[in-house]
């Protein structure tokens, strides 16, 4: 039986009258990289908090290896490393100064300390800057000194806020086969709003979306499912409305693409041959008809974007 390392049931988040977080549910098991995905403002920060003991939710129950965060608050951040987007980097420390100074704070036990630095700092690739001040590190060292922190103290969970944020390609790679071994041995929820990092680090996704959890799956189920759709991707010169595309015959959904639209057919309808009449017949001048493949970015649209499209006459 797979054990479960995160479990969060039910949790909801008021700030005020604003319901930040709505029932959600998510579980992580061990030895996996989950990704956890949505825009920004759909919780994914205030989420990471709560399991990270950093923020209590109003409603729910939140387990870390087992341990109730609200319960057992200390034992529970004892089993969890966390990378925030900003690494609480202190400029003025070497590397190991930094991380002997945090792995104490989280009682890492005198005998095993050097040990415990020393192994952090291999697999993260930091024995080259062993004594270097933090602050004359570039950013790929000072994110992978970030990680460190995270795992020093070999926790069995460990929560990365978009850790590859601002780091050249070189940097990239490195670091996203650097998350793609912690998965080996620790439990790694990786959120981020970079696509392609999800498809190369994680074997399953949650995305959320205004506060709840809309999906839930490995990528290959995801895809599969999203190729069970009919989806054709549209490009005009003088763009319809969305009301427009709406009330087409076949028509299900209409999802804007970044340079076009999505369109989601009915179960057994073909709306082409009517978009490609009225794109003549209208003055649309039909630039791109193609047939959607189903790609991750195709099913974060249309997960992420359907309540927030705006209908005819309102502002977006």
């Amino acid at each position: 039986m797979t054990e479960t390392m995160i479990h969060m049931s039910g949790v909801s988040r008021l700030f005020g009258g604003v319901k930040a977080l709505d029932s959600i549910n998510l579980e992580v098991h061990r030895g996996e990289v989950m990704g956890f995905l949505g825009p920004n403002g759909a919780g994914k920060t205030t989420t990471m908090r709560i399991l990270s003991g950093l923020l209590a939710p109003s409603e729910g129950s939140v387990a870390v290896a087992g341990v109730d965060v609200l319960e057992n608050p200390v034992e529970a951040r004892a089993r969890i490393g966390f990378l925030p987007e900003n690494p609480p980097i202190y400029g003025e420390m070497t590397v190991r100064e930094y991380l002997n100074y945090l792995a104490t704070l989280r009682r890492v036990p005198g005998a095993k300390l050097k040990a415990a630095v020393d192994r952090a700092m291999e697999r993260c690739g930091l024995t080259t800057v062993t004594d270097r001040l933090l602050r004359n590190l570039s950013k790929g060292f000072r994110q992978r000194a970030g990680i460190a922190q995270a795992i020093v103290h070999g926790p069995d969970v460990v929560v990365l806020d978009e850790p590859t944020v601002g780091l050249d390609p070189i940097q990239i790679r490195e670091i996203r086969a650097l998350i793609r071994e912690l998965g080996g041995e620790h439990s790694v929820l990786l959120s981020t709003h970079i696509l392609p990092e999800v498809r190369m680090t994680c074997q399953r996704v949650a995305v959320i979306h205004q506060g709840r959890i809309v999906a839930d799956d490995t990528l290959d189920a995801l895809e599969t499912r999203a190729r069970g759709k009919s989806i054709h991707h549209l490009r005009w010169k003088n763009s319809p409305t969305l009301q427009t595309l709406r009330q087409i015959p076949g028509v299900a959904d209409a999802t804007p693409s970044e340079d076009g639209w999505l369109i989601t057919a009915l179960p057994e309808s073909d709306p082409v041959p009517e978009l490609v009449r009225l794109s003549a017949a209208s003055g649309w001048d039909l630039r791109e008809l193609t047939q959607a493949g189903g790609s991750l970015e195709e099913i974060f649209l249309q997960l992420t974007t359907r309540e927030e499209r705006p209908e005819e006459g309102e502002e977006a």
